[in-house]
């Protein structure tokens, strides 16, 4: 499957638990949208995904990619009820990071 490359340092960093490398994949002024919240800013977004590490313990196994729109399907297994289950990470990006990012079922 061919990733852009910041979407592959993403998968890396969620894999390893890496909050910080998760967080610098994102512009500075960056938005994340999961299970009904949006969370603004590097700083914000790093906080969040820290917790749901925590909590979660989520890996990502990349399914299916669509280049036209941006969306990359995935299987997330960890330690939440229904796991594994399949979401759609919807990308925008500039300067070759992601300004935002929505998260779907």
């Amino acid at each position: 499957m061919n990733l852009p490359n910041i979407i592959s340092k993403l998968l890396k960093a969620q894999n390893e638990f890496n909050s910080k490398a998760y967080a610098d994949c994102f512009t500075e002024n960056a938005e994340v949208f999961d299970e009904g919240k949006t969370h603004n800013g590097k700083a914000e977004i790093e906080k969040w995904i820290d917790k749901a590490n925590k909590e979660y313990r989520a890996t990502m196994e990349p399914l299916e990619y669509n280049e036209t729109e941006n969306i990359l399907s995935a299987e997330i297994s960890g330690t939440f009820p229904g796991s594994p289950i399949v979401l759609k990470y919807h990308f925008q990006f500039a300067d070759h990071h992601i300004q935002s990012l929505k998260i779907t079922g």
